[in-house]
């Protein structure tokens, strides 16, 4: 359940728009996607995309740092109720980054 429930949310996203995030590491969790991306101005490291019982995803901007070779996990930005048709155009917002041309 948890890999289709990430493959539809990479087909969503697109793999076009996943590559301009730099995303990578994707992790497939339980009704939810988390991956790295690449280097962006708000300092964002990580986005996670959880799928809600109300068929909407919740979206959550995550910075991750190491302070003294411990990572620190922070979430930075949530955002919930988010429909498919909304998911790049919230991450464009969390990351300042575009996924499409």
């Amino acid at each position: 359940m948890a890999n289709e429930v990430a493959n539809t949310i990479v087909a969503q996203l697109s793999n076009r728009g996943l590559f301009m995030l730099g995303a990578k590491d994707l992790v497939a969790g339980e009704n939810s996607l988390t991956f790295k991306i690449g280097r962006n101005s708000k300092t964002i490291s990580h986005i996670r995309i959880t799928l809600d019982a109300s068929d909407t995803y919740t979206v959550e901007s995550i910075r991750v740092r190491k302070s003294a070779g411990v990572p620190v996990v922070r979430i930075v930005e949530t955002c919930g109720d988010v429909y498919a048709d909304s998911l790049k155009r919230t991450i464009e917002t969390f990351t300042g980054m575009y996924m499409s041309l």
